[in-house]
């Protein structure tokens, strides 16, 4: 039903209209509570076999939603009502920012991928800070928090903006995550170069800390497909030696390999960032080089082309405790966590592993034997 509905009204509507359209159902769906239960019974089963933890949280399970659906944190409950195991807010950046002009979201349906340049289009650090301080959850949600850089902000100044983000969201944040890898913010991507990550992962992580007492909060880097091996390899050993406690693999891509001949050759061309299928390949490709180089030493995120059950359960044993969709979201609908759920508890018990987090990293450390 979803798939018709697609065909007949979000395949003729603008993306971005018809994600506005979506959010705000989703949003009413969750304010009602005849509506929340009832949809929670039907998309959020829960598995027991499927609970994970990562980085000392413990969750439903491994899946959850990227960055970039939910950017100012308004519909948290909703996605989890839709059987979201974690809900990554953001980008958020230090201060409100309109982001690029319209039209700034494509749709390749024929590849199920999207083109975006939205540029970190969101009501600011301080405005999410307080929607998340007064939020009253509805679901236990483990709830992650991305930043990245406000676009004015020169490059020289990165770090303090991003310490701005930290003081301003880590105390509302379940787990941080600093994003360097967006193609849509001039110089952010730059700011992945070892010589700039360090100053920059040192002062939020000690930002963090200094605002929050009585815990740790979990510190994250997010990284782009398109780093060359040595750049992932350099990246990866100075997240061991800043005792980082996660990586995000990975965010969209510039490249446009994968494609097919089918999308509108207009829309290929268009300037953004790539997601959806065509970069699951390249995305596994960085998560098992990623797992090979650091190990159990700290919690890896697969995302990027995950469309279904075995998309997700390839990136466990690659070596992602935690996975993640959002492009595919778009083109399965409402059942898409369900049917990730499903497939994977089935894929569990075929399997040789008692447990989920004896499959992570399998395949790749049999690849390396």
């Amino acid at each position: 039903m979803y798939k018709l509905f697609f065909q007949l009204v979000f395949k003729r509507m603008d993306p971005e209209r018809a994600h506005h359209l979506a959010f705000r159902w989703i949003r009413l769906a969750a304010r009602v509570p005849v509506l929340r239960t009832f949809a929670a019974a039907a998309l959020a089963p829960r598995y027991e076999e499927l609970r994970t933890e990562a980085f000392g949280l413990r969750m439903h399970g491994p899946f959850g939603l990227a960055a970039g659906f939910d950017k100012n944190a308004v519909a948290i409950d909703g996605m989890s009502m839709l059987g979201f195991d974690h809900v990554e807010i953001g980008t958020v950046t230090g201060e409100p920012q309109p982001g690029n002009p319209k039209n700034r979201l494509f749709r390749l349906v024929a590849d199920r991928a999207l083109i975006n340049r939205m540029g970190f289009n969101n009501e600011g650090s301080a405005a999410v800070a307080e929607r998340l301080a007064a939020r009253r959850p509805v679901f236990r949600t483990t709830v992650g928090v991305n930043i990245g850089k406000t676009k004015a902000v020169p490059e020289a100044e990165a770090v303090a903006d991003y310490v701005k983000s930290t003081e301003r969201l880590a105390a509302h944040a379940d787990y941080l995550v600093v994003n360097v890898s967006s193609p849509n913010t001039p110089g952010l991507r730059d700011l992945q170069a070892t010589e700039s990550l360090r100053p920059l992962l040192s002062a939020v992580r000690e930002a963090a800390d200094r605002t929050v007492t009585g815990r740790r909060v979990p510190l994250l880097v997010k990284i782009a497909p398109d780093l060359a091996d040595d750049d992932i390899d350099a990246v990866a050993d100075l997240a061991v030696e800043l005792g980082l406690d996660g990586i995000i693999a990975t965010n969209t891509t510039i490249a446009r390999d994968g494609l097919g001949l089918r999308s509108d050759a207009s829309l290929v061309k268009e300037a953004g960032g790539l997601s959806g299928a065509p970069l699951k390949e390249r995305s596994l490709t960085v998560l098992s080089r990623l797992y090979a180089r650091v190990g159990t030493r700290m919690t890896l995120v697969g995302v990027g082309g995950v469309e279904n059950a075995e998309d997700a359960w390839q990136r466990i044993l690659a070596g992602a405790t935690l996975v993640q969709g959002y492009s595919a979201f778009i083109y399965e609908g409402p059942f898409y966590a369900r049917a990730v759920h499903k497939g994977l508890a089935a894929r569990l018990a075929a399997s040789p592993y008692a447990t989920l987090a004896e499959a992570v990293g399998a395949e790749t450390r049999k690849a390396a034997q």
